[in-house]
């Protein structure tokens, strides 16, 4: 089974979204799709040429628009590659089921591959958020060919997620309807970000998905991660207990670095924009200088 909207209607009031905010873009960029045995991937590249390049995964249903409000200054530094996951609303046509978290690695590497081809640069950083933090931490634990570093922002896979997600779903929701006056009072975050990005989340919630399950990872899985990696979970997530997350990988990898962030939830990208991309910024530069060295 894949991916898709249920109906024609609905696919196109998503792209009609989707293309009003990408006319926002605040850089120039560039979108070409990169062939993948799943189908074909949209990418969209931009900014300088310099340093390692950075290749962003969104959070589930978020398409690579959702870095809306980080895309601006991390182009400053680093050609910036962003993506459109397989499976999920956006530009990527998917055209063969993922039926495992295999098949999830095998696709994430075929993306790499593309980006890589004809770049002058052997490796990429890997920024991923939620699903997209779950995409990356899977690829690193098998293979970490192409891969320079990552860095996640309330990675799944380190938690069941149930009733308590779907309870702070619920109340973000009736958050993004809110105007930015009273949002500026009561939530962390740029207001006007959210009312940017407020019509592609829902128009993207019509869209029936295929995907496997995100599996938790194993210690097995974690301890064989070989790059340096950064975990970011917020103190208040509701998919897995934050403390008991950096608790135990603090001994499990010399490789991984976990930071919980104090009074924010698994909006974290949102809560705390400057936060996520200083994060960003900081593990690729990490990486530069190591390789300098």
């Amino acid at each position: 089974m894949l991916g898709e909207f249920p109906d024609e209607k609905t696919e196109k009031r998503f792209f009609a979204v989707y293309d009003d905010i990408l006319r926002r873009w605040p850089v120039p960029a560039e979108e070409w799709d990169i062939e993948t045995t799943f189908g074909p991937t949209r990418v969209r590249r931009c900014g300088a040429e310099r340093g390692t390049p950075i290749v962003l995964l969104p959070g589930g249903r978020g398409a690579s628009l959702s870095w809306y409000p980080h895309i601006a200054e991390l182009a400053q530094r680093h050609r910036i590659y962003a993506v459109d996951t397989i499976g999920e609303p956006g530009r990527s046509v998917q055209t063969a089921p993922l039926e495992n978290s295999e098949d999830c690695a095998d696709w994430l590497s075929e993306v790499l591959d593309g980006v890589l081809a004809g770049s002058g640069h052997e490796k990429v950083h890997l920024a991923g958020v939620s699903r997209g933090g779950w995409l990356s931490l899977n690829l690193a634990s098998r293979n970490t060919e192409r891969i320079a570093g990552v860095v996640t922002f309330e990675a799944s896979g380190f938690g069941v997620i149930g009733r308590s997600f779907i309870w702070w779903s619920l109340g973000e929701i009736f958050r993004w309807f809110l105007p930015k006056w009273l949002l500026r009072l009561i939530a962390s975050g740029d207001p006007e970000a959210r009312h940017i990005l407020r019509p592609l989340l829902f128009a993207a919630l019509e869209y029936r998905d295929q995907l496997p399950e995100m599996h938790l990872f194993g210690d097995d899985e974690l301890a064989s991660i070989e790059v340096p990696t950064r975990i970011v979970v917020a103190e208040r997530s509701v998919i897995h207990d934050a403390r008991e997350v950096a608790a135990r990988l603090e001994s499990l990898n010399p490789h991984i670095r976990v930071e919980v962030v104090p009074k924010a939830t698994h909006g974290l990208s949102l809560e705390r924009p400057e936060l996520v991309t200083t994060r960003i910024l900081e593990a690729a530069r990490e990486r530069h200088a190591d390789a300098a060295d």
